[in-house]
This record gives structure tokens, sequence and C-alpha cells, in this order.
């Protein structure tokens, strides 16, 4: 009968070492699914810029000052989004680009005749959406961030995360700044004008 007990246990120790070891696995590649959801759409965010800043030029050619900002945000944000960059850096990195599109956001608006532009308008559109594609990715994210690095911590699960060197993971956080991006006040389009649809990876 002690025999059978011993064995009991340590059958029930290895189910119970397998299941938590799938949990921490399962919950390791939701982040990493969770992290690549943000970067498919910060990547979707970086294509639009250029034909943004474009399309202001037609109307605001001598606001350079604006123009070199948002570039040079735009190529240190890609920079930094192809290197072995944290989530703190690349979040750092890409509030700095928000805060370059607000300045050229406002800069448009010295330009009515930029801001009754279809393509200036279908470019805002296409950026606001994004940005609210973000922010529910970014929470998602955060949300099992927050359930992993629990499950990393808490006894006894924390002994096999341990044991396996599972490491926690950081989570997406932005700025106020970033935060007011999705909150720029759009201008309707002129009667008659249709914005044109965009066609919309790892």
């Amino acid at each position: 009968m002690g025999v059978l007990i011993i064995v009991i246990v340590v059958v029930l120790l290895i189910v119970w070492v397998i299941a938590t070891y799938n949990a921490l696995v399962s919950l390791h590649n939701l982040v990493k699914n969770g992290w690549a959801q943000i970067d498919v759409q910060l990547k979707q965010r970086a294509d639009l810029i250029p034909n943004l800043v474009e399309t202001v030029k037609g109307y605001a050619a001598h606001e350079s000052t604006v123009f070199t900002q948002v570039t040079q945000a735009r190529a240190h944000a890609q920079e930094v989004a192809q290197s072995n960059a944290t989530p703190d850096q690349r979040a750092v990195a890409e509030n700095e680009l928000s805060r370059a599109i607000l300045n050229l956001y406002a800069v448009s608006e010295n330009y009515p005749q930029l801001q009754a532009n279809t393509n200036f308008l279908d470019l805002q559109n296409q950026l606001k959406q994004i940005e609210q594609k973000i922010a529910y990715a970014r929470q998602m994210y955060n949300d099992v961030v927050m359930k992993y690095n629990n499950k990393l911590q808490m006894f006894p699960s924390n002994i096999i995360a341990g044991a396996f060197h599972f490491q926690e993971a950081q989570s997406f956080t932005a700025s106020d700044t970033d935060r007011s991006v999705p909150q720029v006040s759009f201008t309707s389009a002129p009667a008659g004008d249709q914005p044109f649809q965009r066609p919309s990876q790892q």
C-alpha cells in the first residue's frame, strides 16, 4: 500500500509538472503572437506616413522642419523594429513617431485646402483606424503579459518557470501623446469627393 501511494504521488507530480509547463508554454506563445499583432499594425502605420508627408508637402512645402522630424522619427522607429529591441525600447521609438505625426497634423490645420483634400482625408482616416487597432492589440498583449508574468511569479508554478528558465515579458506602454493620436479631429470631405480605398506579416 505504501508503494502504491508513492507511485500515485509521483504520477500526480509528473502530471502537474507537465500541465504547468504546457500552460507556461501556451501563455508564452500568446505573448509572442500578441506582440506580432502589434508589430503588424505599427508597420502598416509606417507604410502610410510617406504618402501623408508627400500629400502635405504639396500644400506646405516650406514646412521642412516638420517633414524632417517625421521622416527621421519613422526611420528611427523602423531601425528599432529591425533590431532586437525590447518592447520598452520599441515603445519609446513609436511614441516619438506619434509626436511627429501630431506635429504634422498641427501644421496641416493651417492649410484649409489641404484639409479638404480627399487623399489627405483618406490617409488620416486610415491612420486613425490603424491607431485604434494598435490600441486594441496593445491592450490584448498587455493582458496576456500580465497573466504570463503572474504565472511565472506565483507559487508553485514559479518552481517550474525557474527550472525551465522562462523569462518575464515586458508590456508595451504608450505615452500620453501616443494615446492622443486617435483623437485628431478630421474634417469631412467636400460633397462629391469619395475617399479612395487603399488595398490592405509575420
